[in-house]
């Protein structure tokens, strides 16, 4: 792909967001383009050596913050006529309610899944302190061998399965993070290429 190819795909992947951000990316990416240009890759190399426009316009729509999405996305293209204003008036007490729900299940599911993780970490840690106490009190255990060596093997297991529950919660956590992160872009993708669709 060539460099006009690849600004023409940028500035239609990034369609919905400001006009003046979007002319602001298609010029940093033409120069970077030129710059690699000028340290000898050939132009088919420079371009692909950013990576495809799918990735770009995703690590874009993660930095852009939210708020300047919707405030360029959420422009009435008319005036509301009168029986518009007068509807939603009338029916404000049904929707803001619905919406209120909708918005609180959303966070609810939300808290939920990371209540889940949290847990999971709150069980890691009783086990490292289970194996933590187990062994010391296997040394603190005087005139009854049995007791301390069942003390000792209680703390071991606690350690054994300490160390196979934090690759777990490690993976769980990460999931998540990667998941919530997904949700933030798919939120904000909502908002961008809705001219060119």
């Amino acid at each position: 792909m060539n460099k006009q190819e690849f600004l023409a795909r940028l500035r239609n992947g990034l369609s919905g967001m400001p006009r003046d951000d979007i002319e602001e990316r298609i010029i940093f990416y033409s120069e970077m383009i030129d710059d690699r240009m000028e340290e000898g890759l050939s132009e088919t190399e420079a371009v692909g050596s950013i990576g495809t426009v799918d990735d770009v316009v995703s690590q874009i729509l993660t930095d852009m913050p939210l708020t300047r999405l919707v405030k360029e996305n959420i422009k009435p293209e008319r005036s509301m006529r009168a029986w518009e204003i007068v509807l939603l008036v009338l029916g404000f007490p049904v929707w803001l309610p619905l919406l209120i729900a909708a918005f609180a299940v959303v966070l609810a599911v939300y808290i939920v899944v990371w209540s889940v993780v949290i847990s999971l970490w709150a069980v890691e840690v009783s086990f490292w302190a289970g194996a933590l106490g187990g062994v010391i009190s296997a040394f603190a255990v005087q005139g009854n061998v049995l007791n301390g060596i069942a003390m000792l093997s209680v703390g071991l297991c606690c350690a054994g399965l300490s160390i196979f529950l934090f690759f777990g919660c490690k993976a769980v956590t990460k999931g998540i993070l990667q998941l919530t992160k997904r949700a933030a872009l798919w939120f904000k993708s909502l908002f961008v290429g809705k001219e060119a669709a």
